[in-house]
């Protein structure tokens, strides 16, 4: 297969953990079944943010479970696929044990690519934009060097414990909003493309963060897509030299 025919995909927000056991594996399966279908197809994959819907890197310890798809990346990054993940306000408490035993690429903020000549910026999107004041003094807090070496002092069964109920809070109040545009005064994302639009031309934006899978033109030569999630929606995204679409998986 020729580079021009070859595919670059991006998916987020998997949340695996929530809301539990069951539900998560099922999703999961899900999951793997999409990285096999694009494995023929795949010259890149960016798993854009909240792939776990918690983890945090003990020093000798991690979050349990979640090996049917640890496995499979680290498949096809031994295959020489390229597996670029992102950070995400879930799971931002990634270190080096991801990238040394799967072979992804780790990201912790916004990058910009170029693809069949196009140009690209890719990110999770939390905190970006206007507005959201409290979680990005949240988000400080959490990147501090000083407060991870705080929580890992806690015993893994207590820290994972608290930090599950606090997603589940954080969840059970943005819900609703995951389900319906907001309007563009009120998109914070759509704010943030407009203001770098401004300082410089790019073709396509794409984020998680949001839940809600947007395809959004932002004007006539560029176009803001968010890729929802695989709690809901199963939505994911392929670029190709023939153009871009937002797909669902089934």
């Amino acid at each position: 297969m020729s580079s021009d025919e070859k595919k670059i995909y991006f998916a987020s927000d998997f949340h695996l953990g929530a809301p539990d056991y069951a539900s998560s594996l099922e999703r999961e399966k899900k999951i793997i079944a999409w990285l096999e279908h694009i494995e023929p197809t795949a010259a890149e994959i960016f798993l854009v943010g909240d792939v776990f819907d918690f983890w945090f890197e003990y020093k000798r310890a991690v979050p349990r479970g979640f090996v049917r798809l640890l496995g499979k990346i680290a498949e096809l990054t031994d295959k020489g696929i390229p597996i670029h993940l992102f950070t995400g306000n879930h799971d931002m408490w990634i270190f080096d044990y991801l990238p040394q035993e799967t072979g992804v690429q780790l990201y912790r903020a916004p990058i910009e690519r170029e693809f069949f000549g196009k140009k690209y910026f890719i990110g999770h999107g939390d905190g970006l934009g206007p507005g959201d004041k409290g979680y990005k003094f949240l988000k400080k807090v959490f990147a501090n060097k000083f407060c991870q070496w705080c929580f890992a002092r806690l015993h893994p069964n207590f820290g994972i414990w608290l930090a599950d109920v606090s997603s589940k809070t954080s969840r059970a109040k943005s819900k609703g909003q995951d389900e319906i545009f907001l309007g563009e005064e009120r998109e914070w994302l759509i704010q943030f493309c407009r203001e770098e639009l401004k300082k410089k031309h790019t073709d396509y934006f794409i984020f998680g963060h949001r839940h809600l899978p947007l395809t959004y033109e932002l004007s006539k030569q560029s176009i803001y897509f968010n890729l929802g999630e695989w709690i809901n929606y199963c939505t994911y995204l392929e670029v190709s030299s023939d153009g871009v679409e937002l797909k669902e998986w089934k």
